[in-house]
């Protein structure tokens, strides 16, 4: 049975979902004819740390949401280099969650706009008739003037409606490791000293809460998505002590100014568009690139005009897109073959760690 949409968002994590609040806020009417899908069921698993930096909290403020689910705050920071440990006092500097428990807390917000919802429904493919995006779906073909790929870094949006090219893609691995109630910390650690050994990337232990209970999410990242299995692995038992636990790992597509994210009546956000190539953080970058598409969005439907024209350049010259080119450039030169020297550079002031965490988490500019 075909049926005909205003406007189709495929993809309810962070990205869809506040694509979603954020075009109830400006366009109301709007968001009323839009169909928000998934093919999961919420809550669902999803493989990320899950860390909150405060500019998360401050753009969850800007879209009335407030966060409601278990979160272990962290006030301080280790990091590892060769020779040399850092530890920084940064109070409330990351709030932890779980993405199982976040993911469905901001769907349920954009069920509380008025905004309809359809789980555990595929997009099996998406192409253009004329001026409309025909998705085919589980529940049949959906008509759709305009259509927002926030479906993640492997984006079936983005391949079939925007541009074929792989892009940029690095790689993570992770689990939970239980540890006693009396040993849960408040600190997160990031662990570079395996760059001068040929990793691009770094390891973490963030402090997380699995049902009521301390637990670290370890992980491994890489900006070497392929070729990298055994050094990943090696490094994750490291981190989780040579426990046998169960592992995920996933594609983290990272941001590329120059590349595409929009075409005539198509915009990208989140994972599908680009995030973050120095850590691999997404959530932040992925509630701003909808409040973005929100705009964007509204205007062009006020104006009869969905080419989306000047989405790709608003991205780029917002304070969002100028801060993901700055940590791109970071990333080459941070797990290039200068990386030792820059973070030798790095380790020296503790006024420059502090400045640059500020500047990270959005406290500072």
């Amino acid at each position: 049975m075909e049926q005909s949409r205003g406007l189709v968002i495929v993809g309810g994590g962070p990205a869809g979902s506040a694509t979603a609040i954020a075009l109830a806020r400006v366009a109301p009417a709007l968001a009323a004819r839009t169909l928000l899908l998934d093919r999961a069921a919420f809550p669902r698993d999803k493989t990320c740390a899950g860390g909150l930096i405060p500019q998360t909290l401050s753009i969850l403020r800007e879209l009335g949401v407030e966060l409601t689910v278990p979160a272990v705050r962290v006030d301080h920071a280790r990091v590892d280099v060769a020779g040399e440990r850092i530890d920084v006092d940064s109070p409330g500097c990351c709030w932890v969650i779980r993405r199982r428990e976040f993911d469905a807390m901001l769907l349920e917000a954009v069920r509380g706009h008025g905004v309809e919802v359809r789980e555990s429904v595929r997009v099996r493919g998406a192409r253009r008739d004329g001026d409309r995006i025909v998705l085919d779906t589980d529940c049949g073909e959906i008509r759709a003037r305009a259509v927002v790929g926030a479906d993640g870094s492997g984006s079936l949006v983005r391949r079939s409606l925007v541009t074929a090219a792989e892009g940029w893609l690095a790689r993570a691995v992770m689990c939970d490791v239980p540890i006693a109630a009396d040993e849960a910390p408040s600190r997160f650690e990031f662990d570079f000293r395996a760059v001068p050994e040929g990793l691009a990337g770094y390891a973490w232990s963030f402090p997380c809460l699995i049902d009521g209970r301390p637990h670290w999410n370890v992980g491994v990242y890489s900006l070497a998505r392929r070729g990298e299995g055994a050094r990943l692995g090696r490094l994750l038992d490291e981190r989780a002590q040579g426990r046998e636990l169960p592992r995920k790992a996933h594609p983290i597509r990272l941001y590329r100014g120059r590349e595409a994210m929009s075409a005539p009546g198509v915009l990208l956000v989140g994972d599908a568009a680009g995030v973050d190539a120095l850590l691999g953080e997404g959530i932040s970058f992925s509630l701003q690139f909808g409040q973005l598409a929100a705009r964007t969005l509204a205007e062009g439907f006020a104006a009869g005009d969905l080419r989306f024209a000047n989405y790709d350049r608003t991205v780029r010259r917002s304070a969002m897109g100028r801060k993901l080119r700055r940590l791109g450039f970071a990333a080459r030169m941070m797990y290039g073959p200068a990386g030792p020297l820059w973070f030798r550079v790095a380790r020296l002031s503790r006024r420059a760690q502090i400045t640059g965490m500020n500047w990270y988490n959005g406290v500072a500019h």
